[in-house]
């Protein structure tokens, strides 16, 4: 198998370069295009899921981290 990357988009999808074999929770392969560029779901809005259909954009998605920063400067005696 080829070199694969997995980028992970600070508010939006894991992002898949390379050669990869996605298979579902039955073991059957999820059916992909080789050589593209694969984007898998991080929010849980996706209605294709496990691919990302950009509905973290319209759902103001906010990684883990990110959340947590904006929760801890919101918290009371932050002066936020």
């Amino acid at each position: 198998m080829a070199d694969v990357t997995i980028t992970i988009k600070q508010t939006g999808p894991y992002v898949i370069e390379g050669e990869v074999i996605i298979v579902d929770h039955q073991g059957q392969p999820v059916p992909i295009t080789p050589g593209k560029r694969l984007s898998l779901c991080r929010c849980g809005a996706s209605t294709n899921k496990p691919f990302c259909d950009g509905m973290h954009s319209k759902i103001g998605f906010l990684a883990a981290e990110k959340a947590q920063q904006e929760l801890d400067n919101s918290a009371p005696g932050t002066g936020a």
